[in-house]
């Protein structure tokens, strides 16, 4: 099957997409701008938080979005109004925040990841509705993709460095048993974002290697998605019934004249369906 490019490279740094009707369909970071972009029809509109990254943001259940930044939460009150700083997360240095995703509860969970390669240095944090902070998991080094099972009771986690997927079971809202999922061999890139569709499988970017990769729940390969991009940053299921896989794409660190759509939102329908985005309850 070939993705269909939706968009066009209107981003730099594409990443972190999320479909959700209460802000009409799409939406996505670029993270190195600062910008959300939603797509609304054939129209792509664009809001700034003032910080040096947007990292990934989800819906609330009141309404609006939360955003995480490079060191800052942000809430919004509606699904297009300004988003104010509600509470640092990382102090300054060499971490900044990443990738997450909120979990059945209502809490968000939002990893950071080393700037200058320094193994160990980022962590998983937890955010519940009142704010309150609790470290989940310490010593990652580039926290990136994390989604539930549809049961709710495992989560698929990607510390890219690692090349691997892993696989923690949930009790009583706690990570428990973490083991390996699926192995990436190094020439076919790196895990990046992932997403667990409504059937159980696993879809994750491949950053390097201008590819999604579609696991079965056991962890055998389902299918690969083949792109025309080298740098696939992550993927989301989405459209009215789920069935769409949105995929972003990245230029950062390419050279001016590379040539290729990267920077672009591709879509694709694979034969599945997703699962509805958990909002964050705060």
């Amino acid at each position: 099957m070939t993705p269909e490019n939706v968009t066009g490279p209107v981003a730099v740094h594409a990443e972190a997409p999320v479909w959700w009707p209460g802000w009409g369909g799409l939406r996505w970071v670029d993270g190195d701008a600062g910008d959300l972009l939603t797509l609304r029809g054939d129209e792509i509109v664009r809001q700034h938080i003032d910080d040096e990254y947007l990292a990934f943001f989800r819906p609330r259940t009141s309404g609006g979005f939360v955003a995480v930044g490079a060191r800052t939460l942000y809430l919004a009150d509606g699904p297009d109004a300004e988003a104010r700083p509600v509470a640092t997360l990382l102090d300054d240095g060499p971490v900044r925040m990443n990738d997450g995703c909120c979990d059945p509860r209502g809490r968000l969970l939002a990893g950071s990841m080393s700037t200058d390669s320094t193994a160990g240095a980022g962590t998983v944090l937890r955010i519940d509705a009142a704010l309150d902070v609790t470290t989940v998991l310490p010593r990652v080094t580039s926290s990136n993709g994390v989604s539930y099972s549809p049961d709710g009771r495992r989560v698929y986690y990607v510390d890219t460095d690692t090349g691997r997927i892993d696989v923690f079971d949930v009790s009583e809202g706690e990570l428990r048993g973490r083991r390996v999922f699926a192995h990436i061999p190094e020439d076919d890139g790196v895990p990046d974002g992932l997403t667990v569709a409504a059937d159980g499988s696993v879809w994750v970017a491949l950053w390097g290697g201008s590819r999604v990769r579609g696991f079965e729940p056991s962890g055998a390969v389902r299918e690969d998605i083949v792109l025309s991009v080298p740098q696939v940053s992550a993927c989301t299921f989405g459209g009215d019934d789920l069935g769409t896989l949105f995929i972003t794409t990245s230029a950062q660190g390419l050279r001016s004249d590379h040539g290729t759509a990267a920077g672009s939102v591709f879509a694709v329908r694979p034969g599945v369906h997703g699962l509805p985005v958990l909002p964050f309850a705060g």
